[in-house]
């Protein structure tokens, strides 16, 4: 069991800051390295949250590509980047490393203004191999003749992308490595073609018919044969592994290499060297487990992928478990409610299926649970192909991930008006895992595209109704609701539709008006609330919709207190508080003074979502500050 952070005796890693510091070491001290390491990232992680289960398993790997290479003229690109932490620890960041995603602190991802060990910003999957692409015709172009290496997950050999660039690289011949980091599971347990066809080749008739006559005489061998067959058993298992993937990427045009161990330092060390002296591009396959190390998360991986803060000896979390459901849990909940009464009710998830609350449903509806890997492009023209057959899809993907389908929501969605729902989780900010992560796009860009609704709930209820008016709307609709617990309300027992476009009153005020939208309304209307003891009465709307926005509602307020705050968690370019503001200027309506308050026109990077929200002026202290500033008090 790892000690607890304060006993930690760090005896080889104190020597360590940076990469050439560990290639004067030995076998031994690399290993007694990797442990230390290893110790310190789950104290670091117990501390302040994050990825654990997958920088635990890429220890070993990170040690030996640093060993070998020179590092950074040697350029390593991570992808996603959640696996780095072993990296950051070595390369001049071991100080700082209780910072990590904390206001101020260093990013949770590879951050190129962090290090000149970081090459490339990463944050979403498959976008390794087209960057070290990229670095390796750079660097022929310019005449150098340094080492270029990608490490990419097998989960995300899932998107397209990876693929894209596998088949370009592959062609140009020219010297590169990937690092296959193969773990058998990236987020959620892989699926797909790639991850079923070593079974599927071993599976065929021939073979089949082959297994079976050879099982049948190795077990008429009296004393030995079961002995025998379970050793077969194992050398399949070997073949499976050994020659089926060398030559699917060998057919790519890639020098296949592996599999390797991956948690063997030594092993790993002696295999780069040599690939190290090899031309072309080239394809390195290493095995290891997600978790390493640290049993709670070699055991439940999945859990253990990014948590909160927890206890080092239990692995249980230590903030204290709370009442309020969260708006991951209240969408997953009422998905069930909507698909035991309509069938044509599917969900689908891009390799994220517990992440957006859609575990109970795959259990209760499997034939309609669809988990197409990190593949959200393919996830929303897969949906659409669904709607088209009278289906209605609900496609459950994170804000940060949906803008990678941008433009399948356009063409093979809301061009062709079909019925397809895009449930957007952690949708406005997200906090800790910084600027790759934060949803604070989605109304611009998809406020933009026609045929689509736009909505967001105040609260965990609304979310209920919502979903229960998009699926029965007939249209494209995204629903769009925070990371993060709900506001305690009480929901109702009976799902029901909104009107379309129709936004509410909750308070009434003269003075000036506040239209708010989704996480921002219960902010707004404490703000109200409290400011009112000043004799200060503020109108408090709860706009609903981004798209159609409630033009009559809008307009009526506008007339009555000529000023007007429009509050959200977007982005102010292209928002909610810009529909205000075209709505008006359409409209001819003048005299109306309107001031925007939501995220300004630039990457939000990493700390809780409480100080961002303070910073951005979006909550209850910011928007009292916003009215006085207009009233001028």
């Amino acid at each position: 069991m790892v000690k607890q952070k304060e006993t930690v005796d760090y005896s080889v890693l104190q020597k360590v800051n940076y990469p050439a510091d560990i290639r004067k070491l030995n076998n031994a001290e690399l290993n007694t390295l990797a442990q230390e390491i290893r110790d310190l990232i789950i104290n670091t992680v117990a501390s302040c949250g994050g990825h654990l289960a997958s920088s635990l398993g890429a220890v070993e790997i990170t040690l030996a590509l640093h060993f070998v290479f020179n590092t950074p003229q040697d350029k390593i690109i991570w992808d996603v980047g959640h696996q780095c932490y072993a990296h950051k620890i070595i390369t001049g960041r071991k100080e700082k490393i209780a910072t990590m995603r904390s206001k101020n602190g260093i990013s949770g991802f590879p951050k190129r203004e962090e290090s000149i060990y970081d090459v490339f910003n990463v944050g979403h999957s498959g976008t390794s191999i087209s960057a070290a692409a990229g670095f390796t015709e750079a660097r022929c172009l310019k005449g150098e003749r340094n080492k270029i290496i990608a490490v990419i997950g097998d989960g995300s050999m899932t998107t397209g992308m990876a693929f894209e660039a596998l088949n370009w690289a592959g062609d140009r011949k020219k010297d590169m490595i990937i690092v296959l980091n193969d773990n058998e599971m990236f987020i959620s347990p892989n699926v797909g073609a790639l991850s079923s066809y070593l079974n599927r080749m071993m599976t065929g008739h021939t073979v089949t018919k082959l297994k079976t006559d050879i099982k049948n005489f190795l077990k008429g061998i009296p004393g030995i044969g079961d002995h025998i067959v379970k050793l077969s058993q194992q050398i399949e298992e070997s073949l499976k592994t050994f020659v089926v993937p060398g030559a699917l990427f060998e057919e790519l045009g890639f020098t296949y290499v592996g599999p390797l161990e991956g948690h063997r330092l030594d092993h790993l060390i002696k295999n780069f060297e040599n690939i190290k002296a090899l031309e072309g591009p080239v394809l390195v396959h290493v095995i290891t487990k997600k978790g390493k190390g640290y049993k709670f998360a070699e055991e439940k991986p999945l859990t253990y992928h990014g948590l909160s803060s927890f206890d080092v000896q239990t692995g249980k979390p230590l903030a204290a478990p709370s009442a309020i459901p969260t708006y991951t849990d209240i969408f997953g909940k009422t998905m069930l409610e909507l698909a035991r009464v309509d069938s044509r009710i599917v969900a689908i998830t891009a390799a994220m299926c517990e992440g957006t609350g859609l575990d109970q449903f795959s259990q209760e509806f499997p034939q309609r649970l669809y988990d197409v890997g990190i593949a959200e492009q393919h996830a929303v023209t897969f949906a659409a192909g669904l709607a088209t057959e009278g289906f209605l899809p609900v496609v459950a993907i994170y804000s940060t991930f949906l803008q990678r389908a941008y433009d399948q929501i356009l063409h093979d969605v809301c061009l062709q008006k079909l019925p397809v729902v895009f449930a957007i989780d952690r949708a406005g900010i997200v906090g800790e895992d910084g600027a790759t992560h934060q949803g604070l796009f989605d109304y611009s860009y998809l406020r933009s595209i026609p045929n689509i609704i736009v909505m967001a709930p105040k609260d965990e209820n609304e979310l209920r109704h919502m979903l229960k008016t998009a699926v029965d709307s007939g249209s494209p609709v995204s629903v769009r609701y925070p990371r993060g617990r709900g506001v305690g309300t009480m929901l109702d027992s009976e799902l029901k539709n909104l009107e379309i476009g129709k936004g509410e009153v909750l308070r009434e005020g003269s003075d000036m008006a506040i239209i708010a939208i989704g996480s921002t309304v219960y902010p707004a209307l404490a703000a109200a609330q409290t400011i009112s003891k000043e004799g200060i009465n503020v109108k408090v709307i709860n706009a609903r919709f981004v798209k159609p926005i409630d033009s009559e509602l809008i307009l009526k307020a506008a007339s009555s207190c000529k000023k007007i705050i429009t509050v959200e968690e977007n982005e102010l370019q292209g928002g909610f508080g810009s529909a205000v503001l075209e709505l008006l200027a359409e409209k001819g309506i003048t005299g109306v003074q309107v001031k925007r308050l939501g995220i300004p026109d630039k990457f939000v990077q990493h700390a809780t979502q409480a100080q961002l929200r303070r910073k951005y002026g979006i909550d209850e202290e910011g928007i009292k500050r916003a009215i006085k500033e207009m009233l001028g008090k």
